[in-house]
């Protein structure tokens, strides 16, 4: 496994464990790191201040890497992921996040992009597409 998968898996396993197990280790102290659904961190700190704030109101129970592509500096991994919250929602979505890396292998910026899992076929029905008649998710 090379140094920059594993680094994303250690990040993931943050989750999954909810523990910080290297934050500063693998982001930049200027790191941009942006949710698919628009909050955004600008620096390390943030990111920590997020990671354990949001782990007092619900649990990540699932985020599987599906596969990497690498090129140059950057990094795509694409991911399935559910969480559970304290209130009793949950919430899954695939996603894919592209990851920029400093020369020493940090993260410098973090985009996520989601999809909805609730996918469905408008033209099953006709020529016409049949949209459902529901407001979208966040993605």
């Amino acid at each position: 496994m090379n140094e920059r998968e594993k680094t994303i898996r250690l990040w993931f396993d943050m989750w999954l464990y909810q523990k910080d197990m290297g934050i500063d280790d693998i982001f930049t102290e200027d790191v941009l790191y942006t949710e698919s659904w628009c909050p955004q961190y600008s620096n390390r700190k943030t990111v920590k201040h997020w990671f354990q704030e949001w782990n007092t109101r619900g649990k990540v129970v699932v985020w599987e890497i599906k596969q990497f592509f690498h090129k140059e500096n950057q990094t795509i991994v694409e991911w399935y992921f559910k969480n559970k919250m304290n209130n009793g929602d949950i919430e899954e979505f695939d996603g894919i996040s592209l990851v920029e890396w400093t020369e020493d292998n940090k993260i410098k910026a973090l985009k996520e992009f989601g999809c909805n899992r609730n996918t469905y076929n408008p033209y099953q029905e006709s020529d016409i597409p049949q949209f459902r008649n529901q407001k979208a998710n966040w993605f």
